[in-house]
């Protein structure tokens, strides 16, 4: 299937390793132009370099920069076609211990950065009557995750605010869209259950499909919510979880 992703510019966000580097491969192996950014610049440079992509050291919560990050990608590689916004998690732990400061960041992470990067991109995609915004999130968004209490709360009103926008600018040919993985085999998960194999352990007895997913197959189905041939579909929260997910 030919996605007509050739020769578009695409800006993952979050991109030097995980998910975010997964989506990003992808669609350079598509054919699109790819800018890819994280805090990092040894970790961007890295992975920009393995796959053919510019590197673009940003950190999502510095708000005042997404402006820099935007123009530079444009100037390099043109105007930006497909914006895929990838954050971190916020840490688990004591849902009754988290600080202000931590609820604020979580926050301002989760909602309000990429929200703003949407806004620095739509007016540019509207002009040229094509857009693909894809926020990568969590299946926490749909059904709480009881030690990610942060995750919980922030995500769903992402969530909200890209069926609003979605609904906003179908009509210029911009579709906003979510992923939201489930137990996916990286780092991150690693880190929660003490090693990757611990991590499929558990999944083998937890997840209808007996094992975590990969980063490849988040990619894939970004990769097509991204695509020309994708047109008809906004607004939608899509689950990549291997059947984990229990509510409707």
């Amino acid at each position: 299937m030919d996605l007509g992703l050739s020769g578009k510019v695409a800006l993952v966000t979050g991109a030097s390793q995980g998910i975010g580097f997964g989506i990003a491969k992808e669609l350079a192996a598509e054919g699109a132009r790819v800018a890819v950014s994280s805090r990092m610049q040894e970790n961007i440079d890295a992975a920009a370099g393995e796959i053919g992509a510019r590197a673009y050291v940003h950190d999502t919560l510095e708000l005042d920069s997404g402006p820099d990050l935007i123009a530079a990608v444009e100037r390099d590689l043109g105007p930006i076609d497909i914006l895929v916004t990838n954050t971190g998690g916020p840490p688990g732990g004591d849902p009754l211990e988290f600080t202000r400061e931590q609820w604020e960041s979580a926050h301002r992470e989760l909602v309000v950065a990429p929200i703003e990067m949407v806004e620095l991109v739509v007016p540019g995609m509207r002009e040229r009557g094509f857009g693909r915004i894809v926020s990568v999130s969590s299946s926490a968004a749909r059904e709480p995750i009881p030690s990610l209490l942060m995750s919980n709360s922030h995500r769903p009103g992402l969530l909200g605010a890209f069926k609003t926008l979605a609904q906003k600018l179908a009509g210029d040919g911009i579709t906003l869209n979510t992923i939201l993985p489930g137990r996916i085999a990286t780092e991150r998960i690693s880190h929660l259950h003490g090693s990757i194999q611990k991590a499929q352990e558990v999944a083998r007895e937890e997840i209808p499909a007996g094992r975590l997913g990969t980063a490849e197959e988040i990619a894939a189905a970004a990769a097509f919510l991204c695509s020309e041939r994708a047109s008809y579909i906004t607004g939608v929260a899509l689950l990549v979880d291997g059947g984990l997910t229990k509510s409707l």
